[in-house]
C-alpha cells in the first residue's frame, strides 16, 4: 500500500512545484512591464510640466507687455500734440467723426511700430532685450529733464501750436465745404446726403491724416517699436491701443476742460518716472532664458 502511494504523492508534488514556477514567472513579467513603464511615465510627466512652465511664461510675457505699453503711452500721449489735435477738432466738428479718424490713425500706427520692432527680434535676443532696456533708461531720464526745466505754460504753447495747424487745414476744409454747398445737381435730398456724407469724409480724413502725421517719429512711436523688440507684441498692441483711445476719449468728450486743468509738466514728470520704472524691471522679470526655451 505504502509503495502504491509513492507514485501519486511524487506526481503531487511535481505538479504543485510546476503551478509555482508559473506564477513566479508571471511576477516577474509584471514587475519587468512595471519597470518599462516607469520611465514613459517620467517623460509624460515632464512635457506636462514643460508645456505648463512654457504657457505661464507666455502669459507673464503679455501680461507685461499689455502693462507696459498701455502705461507708456497714456504717460505720452496725454498733453502731446495729437491730444491737442482731437481736443480742438471734437470743440468744431462731430466727436464721434473726430474719434474714429484719429484713433483709425493711431491704431494703424500701434500696429505698424509694433510689428517693425518685431522685426528686429532675429537679432539676438540678449542684445534687443538690454539695448530697449537702456533706451528705456535714457527716455525716462530725458523725460524727467524735460519735466524740471519745463515751463508752466507748456501745455499753453502746445495747444497754441496745435490749434494753428489744425486752423490751416480747417481753411482747406471750409472753402471746400462752401463749394459743396452751393453745387448742385441730383434731386434735393440726394444733395444733401451726398454733402453730408462727403463733408463727414472730409472730416474724419482730416482727423485720420493729422493725427498720423503728428504720430510720426513721436515718442509714443519710438516707445511702441521698442517694446515690440522686447515683449509679447499682441500684448504691446493691445494695451497701445487701448491707451491711445483712453486718452483720445478723453480729448473728445472732456478735452476743454483738461486741457485748461492739465499740467504737462506733472504729465511729463510722471512720465520719467513710469519710463524708468519698466527700465527697473527688466532687472527683476528677465525672459530672456524662457524666449530661448520656447
Amino acid at each position: 500500500m505504502r509503495l502504491s502511494l509513492a507514485p501519486i504523492i511524487l506526481l503531487a508534488l511535481f505538479i504543485h512545484q510546476s503551478v509555482a514556477d508559473n506564477d513566479i514567472g508571471k511576477d516577474v513579467d509584471t514587475v519587468d512591464v512595471k519597470m518599462d513603464d516607469a520611465p514613459v511615465v517620467e517623460t509624460i510627466g515632464e512635457e506636462a510640466k514643460s508645456e505648463k512652465k512654457k504657457i505661464s511664461s507666455q502669459d507673464i510675457s503679455f501680461y507685461h507687455g499689455f502693462l507696459a505699453s498701455f502705461s507708456v503711452i497714456v504717460v505720452s500721449e496725454l498733453g502731446d500734440k495729437t491730444w491737442f489735435i482731437a481736443v480742438i477738432m471734437s470743440m468744431r466738428h462731430s466727436r464721434l467723426t473726430v474719434f474714429s479718424g484719429a484713433m483709425g490713425a493711431l491704431a494703424l500706427m500701434t500696429v505698424l511700430s509694433a510689428c517693425l520692432g518685431w522685426v528686429t527680434q532675429v537679432i539676438p535676443r540678449a542684445v534687443t532685450y538690454y539695448l530697449s532696456t537702456a533706451l528705456f533708461a535714457l527716455f525716462g531720464l530725458k523725460m524727467l529733464h524735460e519735466g524740471w526745466t519745463m515751463s508752466p505754460n507748456e501745455g499753453q504753447e502746445g495747444f497754441e501750436e496745435a490749434q494753428a495747424e489744425v486752423a490751416k487745414r480747417e481753411g482747406e476744409l471750409d472753402a471746400s465745404k462752401f463749394e459743396m454747398l452751393e453745387g448742385g445737381g441730383g434731386t434735393a435730398s440726394q444733395s444733401e446726403t451726398k454733402k453730408i456724407f462727403l463733408f463727414t469724409s472730409r472730416i474724419f480724413i482730416e482727423a485720420f491724416t493729422l493725427t498720423f502725421v503728428a504720430e510720426w517719429g513721436d515718442r509714443s512711436q519710438l516707445t511702441t517699436i521698442i517694446l515690440g523688440a522686447r515683449e509679447n507684441i499682441a500684448g504691446v498692441i493691445g494695451g497701445g491701443v487701448l491707451g491711445h483711445a483712453l486718452c483720445t476719449g478723453i480729448a473728445v468728450i472732456g478735452g476743454k476742460i483738461v486741457a485748461q486743468r492739465i499740467s504737462v509738466r506733472t504729465v511729463t514728470l510722471i512720465g520719467g518716472v513710469v519710463f524708468l520704472l519698466f527700465a527697473l524691471s527688466a532687472l527683476f522679470i528677465n525672459d530672456i532664458e524662457s524666449a530661448v526655451d520656447s
